[in-house]
């Protein structure tokens, strides 16, 4: 957890223009921080929100940055927070980036701070866990902005925080996410002039990885309706099967990437993670 939001602080371009004296600093203030994150993320763990519900945890993030006098917005694309640190010496625009925002799935771990809350996804209840690791992602900000805020008299140029909703995407029929925030000028006011954020991973535990060109690609959603003809599980030539037609589609749909992606320019996936229909064994639905 220290190595997270240590190379958040390193990811401001910061460190490097500093005097030996402040990264002896940094690192004695993150010595002492450390124990704090960790309770953070596990608090956010326990308490994990869905897409574009994020209102408790917007709530404890931008009460610890105002506790820092970081000059704060909220309800950016909904729930998203931004905090902006300006440094005691003239300089560029940097901004680092967390997502808040859980996912509907059950935690099946036990543990003290394990995740027993539920939610409303597509309708329907779900349980929610932060199964992507974006507690450790806003708890290591937090960790960062305090560190910040504490040497800001010897930054140069601003720090800008910005902590995104609805990284998962949006529940259907609502915007959100990076797109909105971008929409709503999270990149202005003041411009922003480069742009980090960082992935936990598991097994790169205590050190952190990068490389040229893209590591995690952006998702688009794909929502099809195949409509049938109803007709008697027993009878099935009166009717069309949509179920039928469907799993044709979802056997199809892998042959995108196996037959028209050049593999070797670009990485690519095609996952069908749902599909519904029909509400009896013997009926073949519409």
């Amino acid at each position: 957890m220290k190595k997270l939001f240590l190379t958040l602080v390193s990811l401001s371009f910061l460190i490097a223009q500093a005097p030996d004296q402040i990264n002896k600093k940094i690192d004695k203030m993150a010595d002492r921080l450390e124990k704090k994150v960790i309770n953070w993320r596990r608090d956010f763990h326990q308490n994990p929100e869905l897409s574009n519900r994020e209102f408790k945890t917007a709530e404890k993030v931008a009460k610890h940055l105002k506790s820092l006098g970081i000059e704060v917005e909220t309800g950016i694309a909904h729930t998203g927070v931004v905090g902006i640190l300006e440094g005691g010496r003239p300089g560029k625009v940097v901004a680092l980036r967390a997502d808040m925002d859980a996912l509907p799935v059950k935690e099946k771990v036990n543990l003290p701070f394990a995740s027993k809350a539920k939610g409303i996804y597509q309708g329907n209840e779900v349980d929610v866990m932060h199964a992507c690791g974006h507690d450790n992602h806003i708890s290591g900000m937090m960790g960062a902005a305090e560190i910040l805020a504490g040497i800001r008299k010897d930054l140069p140029g601003t720090v800008k925080f910005i902590f995104q909703p609805a990284e998962e995407g949006a529940p259907l029929g609502e915007e959100g996410g990076a797109t909105l925030m971008v929409k709503e000028g999270v990149m202005d006011r003041p411009k922003v002039d480069a742009f980090f954020g960082l992935h936990a991973w598991p097994g790169l535990i205590g050190t952190a990885q990068y490389r040229s060109g893209p590591t995690m690609a952006a998702a688009e959603r794909m929502r099809i309706t195949v409509t049938g003809v109803q007709t008697h599980g027993a009878k099935p030539w009166g009717g069309v099967d949509p179920i039928v037609v469907a799993s044709q589609i979802i056997m199809s749909l892998q042959t995108i990437v196996a037959r028209r992606i050049d593999i070797t320019e670009v990485h690519a996936v095609v996952t069908s993670g749902s599909i519904n229909g029909g509400v009896r064994n013997n009926i073949t639905p519409e």
